[in-house]
């Protein structure tokens, strides 16, 4: 099993993808996962024209890179949040529209299920992504925040979904939900009542990514035991929890790369996720896609820390034992 190592071009999306790819190349990696903003993978463009696929795919394939996923992380988050003037930033204009935001959910929702039309044409099993939520805002319960808001928040999930999800299945394409603060599985056990919401369907799972788990105090390698058969896709990033006293695990309203911060995203290997204990639990549960590198860490230069990724995820990466090590000692 030789997983491919990948990189995320959601942080480079300033970049021309021509820019990217051969940056990437130069890095070491094998491909590219493309994000579905800047020019890296355009949705309405790979519906509207016959060949944009195609020329996609020879773009990647000069530079010697693969792709086996797309991720519409910025739509997908407008499907179930509460919209407000912060969701203008991250959408298209088509789908911002006047900012109406029942019109902007329902936009979302229809550019989903053309993302996985999108991901067909391309010829990628995996669209990676957000789905917004409509109760995060309720996490600390105060007010007391009644159980029935809360299974409608789920209910409200599962009605969005369900009709993307019935164009992933017509597709043949599966969504791999980054679980994620801010959406409607942020944990373990939200991740397991999000499964239960729409019945286990067989195109809904996750994009794991240790980063945003260790900060909460959650053992990455427990989320892949708990959900062996929906891990479609990992992301690479690391993170680490600073608190010295005065900062706090909420961060203080404090932005990504203030020291102050009670935690902060790292380069890979260099925060606090055992990358080991990883590695082993995806060959426990024979994981053979990509291992993606979303690579953000604010205080250092992008470029020195996506090369040094890559070469950190390939030395880190090996395959299952295919014979007991104590083998040569048993009774012929």
């Amino acid at each position: 099993m030789s997983r491919p190592v990948t990189l995320f071009t959601g942080q480079w999306a300033d970049l021309p993808l021509d820019d990217m790819a051969r940056k990437a190349n130069e890095f070491g990696y094998d491909g590219l996962e493309l994000a579905c903003w800047g020019d890296h993978f355009e949705v309405d463009k790979a519906i509207a024209e016959d060949d944009y696929a195609d020329t996609k795919r020879n773009q990647l394939e000069g530079y010697d890179l693969q792709c086996h996923a797309i991720s519409a992380h910025l739509v997908g988050q407008a499907v179930c949040d509460p919209i407000d003037a912060r969701h203008q930033s991250i959408l298209p204009d088509y789908v911002w529209g006047d900012g109406d935001p029942q019109g902007v959910n329902e936009r979302a929702a229809e550019e989903m299920k053309n993302t996985a039309r999108a991901a067909q044409r391309f010829g990628v099993d995996v669209v990676n992504g957000f789905t917004g939520s409509g109760i995060w805002h309720l996490l600390y319960s105060f007010p007391p925040v009644p159980e029935e808001t809360l299974e409608k928040g789920f209910t409200d999930f599962a009605d969005a979904w369900n009709p993307i999800l019935d164009v992933f299945g017509e597709c043949g394409i599966r969504f791999a939900l980054e679980v994620h603060p801010t959406e409607i599985a942020f944990d373990i056990y939200t991740a397991q009542r999000a499964l239960e919401a729409l019945g286990h369907r067989d195109e809904f799972g996750f994009n794991f990514d240790p980063s945003h788990l260790i900060w909460q105090g959650i053992d990455p390698v427990e989320f892949i035991r708990a959900f062996p058969d929906r891990i479609f896709h990992m992301h690479v990033k690391d993170a680490i929890v600073t608190l010295n006293g005065k900062s706090g695990i909420l961060a203080s309203h404090l932005n990504f790369g203030d020291a102050r911060r009670g935690w902060d995203f790292r380069s890979p290997g260099r925060g606090s996720v055992n990358f080991e204990e990883i590695i082993r639990a995806l060959n426990d549960i024979q994981y053979s896609g990509p291992l993606s590198v979303e690579w953000e860490d604010a205080r250092m230069d992008r470029e020195h820390g996506a090369r040094e990724a890559c070469e950190f995820v390939k030395r880190l990466d090996f395959e299952p034992a295919n014979v007991a090590f104590d083998a040569a000692f048993a009774e012929g």
